[in-house]
C-alpha cells in the first residue's frame, strides 16, 4: 500500500498531479475540498455540521474534517493506497491524521512538495479565476493573502515531514509531464528503498 500526499501553495498543481499519479500507482485520490462539497450535498451528519461553520464564514474545526476525512478512507477500504491534496494544512492537522492513520492500521510513506515560486502562482490563480469562477482566484489580493496563510500555517509541516524523513520537494515549474516525471521518480526510487 501506498499513501502519499501532494504538497504545495495555491496554484501549485497539487490537484492535477494527484489526479495523474492516482491513474498511474492505481491510488483513491482523496481532496478535502471534495469530501466536503460530497458530505454537505448529501446531507451527511458532517456535511450538515460543517455547513453551519462554513455558513457563518467560519472554518471547519479540525475535528469534523478528520472524521470526515477516516469515513472517506474507510469507505474505500481495501485498495491499493490514498493521495491526499489539501490536506493536512497544519502541524495539528498532520498529528491527527497520523493518529488516524495508525487507527486504520495505516500511515503517510511520501510527502511531497510541487515548489513554484510566487510570481508563477499568482499569474496561474489569475489565468484559473478566469475561468473556474472561484472568487479567490480572481484577485491579487486575495491570491497574496492565500499565499501568506501558507506561509504561516502550512509551511511549518515541511519541517513535521522531514523529522520524519517523508519529505521530498521537486521543481513545480515546467511541463505537467516533466513535472510528472519528477514526482514519478521521487515514487519509484522511495518505493524501491
Amino acid at each position: 500500500m501506498l499513501n502519499v500526499i501532494i504538497f504545495g501553495k495555491p496554484g501549485s498543481g497539487k490537484g492535477t498531479q494527484a489526479a495523474m499519479i492516482k491513474d498511474k500507482y492505481g491510488l483513491i485520490h482523496i481532496s478535502t475540498g471534495d469530501v466536503f462539497r460530497k458530505n454537505t450535498s448529501e446531507g451527511t451528519e458532517l456535511g450538515n455540521l460543517a455547513k453551519q461553520y462554513m455558513s457563518k464564514g467560519e472554518l471547519v474545526p479540525d475535528k469534523i474534517t478528520i472524521a470526515m476525512l477516516e469515513s472517506e478512507i474507510k469507505s474505500f477500504m481495501p485498495c491499493n493506497g490514498f493521495i491526499l491534496d489539501g490536506f493536512p494544512r497544519t502541524i495539528l492537522q498532520a498529528e491527527s491524521l497520523d493518529k488516524l492513520l495508525v487507527n486504520l492500521n495505516l500511515k503517510i510513506d511520501l510527502v511531497i512538495a510541487l515548489d513554484v515560486p510566487n510570481k508563477n502562482l499568482i499569474n496561474r490563480l489569475l489565468e484559473r479565476g478566469k475561468t473556474s469562477g472561484r472568487a479567490d482566484d480572481q484577485s491579487k489580493e486575495k491570491i497574496n493573502k492565500r499565499l501568506e496563510e501558507y506561509d504561516n500555517k502550512t509551511k511549518p509541516l515541511i519541517i513535521f515531514y522531514e523529522n520524519q524523513k517523508k519529505f521530498y520537494s521537486i521543481d513545480g515549474v515546467g511541463s505537467l509531464t516533466d513535472i510528472n516525471i519528477r514526482l514519478v521518480d521521487i515514487i519509484d526510487s522511495k518505493c524501491n528503498d
